[in-house]
């Protein structure tokens, strides 16, 4: 699609009703072969960069994403139309364990298994599906509108990442940051994998406490501890208790006989131990929980793994041997109750760790492993944010729960027992055990020269080539054009559940491998949930479908309803009226556009003149313009597009549709010929300004509009930022304005209340306060006379009210309708002595129920809540009916 530069109004009209579905299509399209997205145009311009959060590539994009997607798309448009050489670059997450499961899932529908096919044969299916999922989310963005710069768009595998990853890896490894060390970590027996802290989802379970009697050996009694997993008594090791505890002193060194397994065990003091919860003993078993392996370590423990990889009891478990877990529980349990050395099982809620990618129950698990220490890239961090060099968080409540964590940090498990995903750049020598990082391939072991070097066959945690993130999609290592430029970034755009996750990872390595934040705010927004504040599952079947919403609303409204309902660090909850409301809001822009297109025949941009003869509407509407635009540039630099939002969508659906498009049918139906075409200008040039205000938040109808106005310039997204133009500043026409806004909606408001049509003519009698007042009044009579539909207007300062009149007073103004002509009295009298009859009925009957002790007692509180409401607003509607009927009897 080709366009002139400039466009001048021809007869085709725009259609009655906007169409999403096809302007969506034809205007991404267009942006797309235009290449108007691409980031580099503007070589002297200052940058302005985001990296999309890159979205897993495990199926479909949901709500939350949309929130996400749509802000960042708001700032990168308002930016690029500032001027700024912007640079909105997109990608994907190969998101490991997510996608790898997904995959299995498929296989087995096919009754395969990722060993039937082996490593190379299987991640060819993983890529199969990469590309397909790939593809679904670029048709998402699409739909969305993103003005994503498909160029740079980038893979966390792809070969550029790679070499990334293996970069940091080696140099981190070389600096003795990285280490491999046996340690308890979080195991998913269902994926068979380590997770890291941040991947397990701690959930409220009813469970047990099952109280056990461990006995002396030397047959002088006996010893209870407390466990809320008693399969894993099969690898104590130990007995601990506080050394200050006086219960069990004379016991220390003392040695236990085990139930069931009867190997000897010690009783160990270790001050871990809190000698107030329980019995004040606890069971260690090193293999089977993090705390107890720090114990055993200090004590120098045997570590019994007493289950493999499955969550099956091993060969160490004796005839547990080969059964599940949770069924060994209730064997043991069974077991011991049979031997007398069961206490007690009580009823115990307590809080268990599950997999947040397969929901398994996580099994605290002694292996060997691949870690960063992260105190030392902790500390580069802290420093930088107390020092005032770090990221500023919106809101700033967020930087204090991001440092709680990275003051607290543990040791990173990066390595996963995948096969999906960056494998780790470890080679291990198969005669002499010696290890070799680096980021290719050696031949040779450096050690004992053997040829037979074999990879690790695990690969990284997702995350750590996401930390990588702002950076790696630069170019780094190398030293780009585009990193020199693009990076640091200006914006992260993310939820708050995942400052963790990735936030404070991307800025540890950013430190530690660019000496630079990555990133100069982060900007962080709620969760979308559903209408009651719930959160949205597909368990639930309370999720929302970004695509669905836009089949059925449009992508403007879906965008606008998402990003101007939310304020940064606040969940919003999704409601389909609300989405609705912006359609009703798109639609309106559209019918007034129609209007000033249908009185813009033949004009053009170059027919734009503002020097003219203004009237006080025309000044009115060019003030509130540069005053909204200035406030609007304010907002967005501020992240605020809940405000942004409301002044965008007051100042249209008022201002402009409300006000002024109706205070200018004056001028372009009058026979003023310079009137009509300075309306013309300044209709052209605020409905051109409000599209390209809008277009950040609605960029299809906005396109759509401001192709059919008098303009210059191919596309919308790249038209300049309306900029504040003192020249536009009028105080005096505001004034005026207001003035008439007043009277107009006073008399509006005395029509509702008596149930005057307003096609019924009235007389007006205003009295001005001041002579100034009376001034405006004057000057712009045919406002009034138009838009209260007078039969006799009178202004007069010296006016004398009349007897039985409706009034108002408004700012320096009295206002008074004569009842004579507006309305049959004795009608009136009658109408409303009925209306109070019901009225009366209506307060007395709910005074009655609320004075029901009965019902009070039984009625929820919402239902009496409502009642009393009710009754306020009856006593109040009565009242008023009252006072008026006093007015009129007067």
């Amino acid at each position: 699609m080709t366009l002139d530069n400039e466009t001048t109004i021809k007869a085709e009209a725009m259609s009655t009703t906007y169409d999403p579905k096809e302007a969506e299509q034809k205007w991404y399209k267009f942006w797309l072969e235009g290449d108007f997205f691409a980031a580099g145009k503007r070589p002297d311009a200052e940058t302005y960069t985001i990296v999309i959060p890159p979205p897993n590539v495990t199926g479909m994009l949901h709500i939350g994403h949309a929130l996400d997607f749509t802000l960042q798309d708001i700032l990168i448009r308002a930016k690029r139309m500032q001027g700024f050489d912007t640079l909105w670059l997109p990608g994907t997450d190969h998101a490991g364990i997510a996608t790898q499961t997904r995959v299995e899932q498929k296989l087995r529908e096919e009754g395969i298994t990722r060993y039937d096919l082996g490593r190379e044969k299987f991640l060819e299916k993983v890529w199969e599906w990469k590309e397909q999922y790939a593809n679904t989310i670029r048709e998402q963005w699409a739909k969305m509108g993103l003005s994503l710069d498909y160029s740079r768009e980038r893979f966390t595998l792809d070969e550029g990442l790679n070499d990334a990853v293996r970069e940091v890896f080696v140099r981190l490894y070389e600096k003795g940051l990285i280490y491999r060390g046996k340690y308890i970590i979080n195991w998913d027996p269902a994926a068979r994998t380590a997770l890291s802290d941040i991947e397990v989802e701690y959930k409220e379970v009813q469970g047990h406490l099952y109280h056990l009697k461990y006995p002396l050996k030397d047959g002088g009694g006996s010893i209870t501890v407390a466990t809320t997993r008693p399969e894993t008594m099969l690898g104590d090791t130990a007995v601990a208790v506080h050394p200050k505890d006086e219960r069990y002193k004379h016991l220390i060194g003392s040695l236990i006989v085990l139930p069931i397994v009867g190997r000897e065990i010690p009783i160990i003091a270790d001050e871990y131990v809190d000698k107030e919860f329980g019995s004040g003993a606890v069971k260690i078993t090193p293999a089977h929980d993090p705390n107890d392996f720090e114990v055993g370590r200090r004590h120098d423990l045997p570590q019994v793994l007493v289950m493999d990889e499955t969550g099956t009891m091993n060969e160490n478990a004796g005839k547990y041997n080969g059964l599940d877990r949770f069924d060994c529980r209730k064997q043991i349990v069974a077991d011991m109750r049979e031997l007398g050395v069961l206490v007690q099982i009580e009823d115990h809620v307590h809080q268990v760790g599950h997999s947040e990618r397969s929901g398994a129950v996580i099994e605290p698990y002694l292996s060997t492993q691949w870690f960063v220490k992260m105190k030392p890239l902790a500390e580069q961090a802290i420093r930088a944010q107390r020092n005032g060099e770090g990221v500023h968080f919106v809101p700033d409540r967020f930087e204090k729960i991001y440092l709680q964590w990275i003051e607290n940090v543990r040791d990173w498990c990066i390595s996963r027992q995948l096969w999906w995903g960056h494998r780790i750049p470890a080679y291990f020598c198969q005669e002499c055990s010696e290890i070799h990082v680096s980021k290719e391939a050696p031949t040779n072991c450096s050690k004992c020269g053997s040829a037979r070097l074999e990879q690790d066959n695990d690969v990284l945690d997702t995350w750590f080539s996401s930390a990588l993130w702002p950076f790696s999609t630069l170019g780094w290592p190398a030293q780009t054009e585009d990193l020199r430029r693009f990076y640091p970034t200006d914006v992260l755009v993310t939820g708050y559940d995942i400052i963790y996750f990735w936030v404070a990872r991307m800025i540890f390595t950013a430190l530690e491998f660019t000496e630079q934040i990555p990133f100069r705010d982060v900007l962080i927004h709620g969760l979308v949930r559903d209408a009651e504040g719930g959160k949205m599952s597909k368990s639930k079947g309370n999720g929302v479908d970004p695509l669905e919403v836009i089949e059925q609303y449009g992508a403007d409204a879906m965008r606008f309803m998402i990003s101007t309902n939310s304020s940064p660090g606040q969940d919003l909850r999704y409601r389909p009226e609300k989405v609705e409301q912006a359609r009703n809001f798109a639609n309106k822009i559209w019918n007034a556009s129609r209007f000033a297109l249908m009185n813009l025949e033949g004009f053009s941009a170059q027919d734009i003149n503002l020097s003219g003869k203004l009237g006080t509407a025309d000044r009115w509407i060019l003030h509130r313009l540069n005053d909204t635009a200035t406030q609007i540039t304010r907002l967005l630099d501020s992240y605020e597009f809940g405000e942004t939002g409301r002044l965008l969508y007051n100042f249209i659906w008022d201002d402009l549709c409300d006000w002024y498009i109706e205070f200018s049918k004056l001028s372009l139906y009058g026979t003023d010929v310079e009137a009509k075409r300075s309306t013309q200008s300044v209709l052209a040039y605020v409905l051109d300004h409000t599209q390209r205000l809008l277009h950040p938040f609605m960029p299809f109808i906005s396109e759509e509009i401001w192709q059919h106005l008098p303009h210059v310039g191919d596309t919308i997204t790249l038209a300049p930022w309306p900029q504040a133009n003192l020249a536009h500043i009028a105080d005096d026409a505001v004034r005026e304005m207001e003035h008439l806004m007043d009277v107009i909606r006073a008399v509006r408001n005395i029509r509702a209340e008596v149930n005057v049509p307003m096609s019924k003519k009235i007389e007006l009698l205003l009295k001005p306060g001041t002579a100034e007042t009376l001034n405006i009044l004057q000057n712009n009579a045919e406002y009034i006379r138009r838009f209260c539909n007078t039969s006799l207007l009178e202004i007069n300062r010296e006016l004398q009210s009349p007897e039985k009149a409706m009034t108002a007073i408004v700012t320096g103004v009295e206002l008074y309708l004569p009842l004579a002509g507006l309305i049959d009295i004795s009608q009136e009298i009658s109408r409303l002595e009925k209306e109070l009859q019901t009225l009366h009925s209506e307060v007395e009957r709910i005074e009655k129920k609320l004075g029901n002790d009965g019902f009070v007692a039984k009625a929820p509180e919402k239902v009496i809540e409502e009642e009393k409401a009710k009754l306020a607003d009856y006593a109040d509607k009565r009242d008023k009916v009252i006072a008026r009927l006093v007015e009129l009897k007067g």
